[in-house]
């Protein structure tokens, strides 16, 4: 293995060849951004800076959801369990093209840190095109997804207004997708306030929208209304994202359309696409798996899981900013050939995951009795709720070192290992050693946590393992293929 780059890696461009940018410098040809030795404090306030931005997003993108469900959850039971029963869904096959998108943070990262702006556009259409074939599928599903459903939740009602919220949220999809892979595509070229710009005036309308759809006495249309706002939120954040390319940044990586190129060389992305589904939907769906296990412990242990899952997912937003920012990073510093700079930016994000893991879990232990509060005023729930945010307490000292090496590995363009340790860790650890804990041993609500922790923390040890012992004469000879496709 070797952990130092050839000398004919490094003999690179100088810097006043290239315009500046945040992540380097970029030229409109074949070249490559010149290789100034950065520092410690350096990465870390660029990390730090972009990934604020992608946190914020984060949060606010995922609001969206949480409106429909606080806008339906007044109308009844039956509507408050449809809402959540296909927002859930919707976030476990929605995931696919999240997944997906993240081919993007290897190939346009390191085709603008190589200094070719044209391909950084080409590689995101390629990226739109094989995600909109993918969510036919996946639409289809949703159109039809009521006899699914029905296979797990014995309510037919439910299940076909679950049905009804999925084919209403579907004409939103391409809006989805779009802003997903065109947020990659700004990002590679270190502009990562523009979604969260987006987002600032998206959000607001959808809360507006969610009242006015559902709610409002003249043109409320009930349940049916708080899909057709999410539709519509995610086909205008596209169309925002759109405009700001156009009129304000980011048009410089864009060379006109090339449809017959976009469905060609399909292979290369695919190969980074598939294991960036399974490193997203792995843990979302370990998640799932517990929360449908805790059922059968009763409904107060349910009720405290619903709280454990919903902060997780809160929480998870954090490090998944740092480790997009992290990962854009390290890809850029790639492409422009710099493995001096590379392997500093890998070091700078381990350690902000271990102090941002070590805070979090201070903040979760110390303000879970408030955080618990939140939720429930009922006295039982409260009870096994502060059991489960202990242990989640605990298991975000090593969760947030995971994501964050997850997203070091595509930074390397090293995907395919994240996903086998993901699928090894999960279903092989975390998810058996959960459900004998809880049921087998009699732990109950404890032991599907302490099981989750103890398969998330052999994760994290083997994704540093991974991310430290590479081979970085390979890394740099797969970004060169890459930057090298038309």
């Amino acid at each position: 293995m070797s952990n130092s780059a050839p000398p004919e890696y490094t003999k690179l461009l100088p810097v006043d060849e290239h315009p500046e940018t945040e992540y380097g410098s970029v030229d409109d040809g074949d070249c490559s951004s010149s290789e100034q030795q950065t520092t410690i404090l350096e990465e870390a306030k660029v990390i730090a800076r972009s990934s604020l931005s992608l946190i914020i997003t984060f949060f606010l993108q995922y609001s969206l959801n949480v409106v429909s469900i606080f806008s339906v959850g007044h109308l009844g039971r039956t509507e408050l369990a449809a809402v959540s029963l296909s927002t859930m869904t919707f976030n476990i096959t929605s995931g696919v093209f999240n997944g997906m998108a993240t081919c993007l943070d290897t190939f346009c990262a390191q085709a603008y840190g190589a200094g070719k702006p044209k391909l950084v556009g080409l590689h995101f259409q390629r990226c739109l095109c094989m995600v909109l074939t993918i969510a036919i599928p996946i639409n289809l599903l949703w159109w039809f997804s009521s006899p699914i459903l029905n296979v797990f939740v014995k309510n037919k009602e439910l299940t076909d207004l679950a049905q009804t919220y999925l084919r209403i949220v579907s004409i939103g999809s391409p809006g989805f997708i779009l802003f997903e892979t065109g947020k990659r595509f700004l990002q590679a070229q270190g502009i990562f306030h523009a979604a969260q710009y987006v987002l600032y005036i998206c959000t607001p309308i959808n809360v507006i929208l969610n009242y006015l759809l559902v709610w409002d006495k003249d043109i409320g249309i009930g349940f049916c209304g708080a899909p057709l706002a999410t539709a519509f939120s995610y086909t205008l954040m596209a169309v925002l994202l759109f405009l700001y390319v156009y009129f304000i940044d980011g048009s410089k990586c864009w060379n006109g359309l090339h449809i017959r190129e976009s469905f060609k060389n399909w292979g290369p992305m695919a190969s980074l696409a598939l294991p960036g589904v399974i490193m997203i939907e792995a843990e979302f769906l370990a998640f799932e798996i517990l929360t449908l296990s805790a059922a059968r412990l009763g409904t107060e242990v349910l009720a405290a899981q619903s709280i454990a899952s919903t902060c997780a997912s809160l929480i998870f937003q954090i490090p998944f900013g740092l480790s997009i920012g992290a990962s854009t990073r390290i890809g850029t510093h790639i492409g422009a050939q710099s493995l001096a700079n590379a392997q500093t930016a890998v070091t700078v994000s381990l350690e902000i995951a271990t102090v941002l893991g070590i805070f979090i879990t201070f903040c979760i232990y110390n303000g879970r009795r408030v955080i618990v509060t939140w939720f429930t005023d009922d006295a039982k729930v409260i009870e096994h709720a502060l059991v489960a945010l202990r242990i989640l307490a605990v298991n975000q000292l090593y969760d947030s070192i995971n994501v964050i090496a997850a997203g070091c590995l595509r930074g390397q363009g090293r995907q395919k290992i994240g996903s086998n340790l993901n699928l090894l860790c999960y279903y092989t650890v975390a998810v058996p050693l959960a459900l004998l804990l809880a049921f087998r041993e009699g732990w109950g609500l404890e032991g599907l946590w302490v099981g989750l922790g103890v398969g998330i923390l052999i994760l994290a040890v083997s994704e540093v393992f991974a991310v430290l012992r590479v081979d970085w004469d390979w890394v740099l000879k797969k970004s060169m293929e890459r930057n090298n496709v038309t």
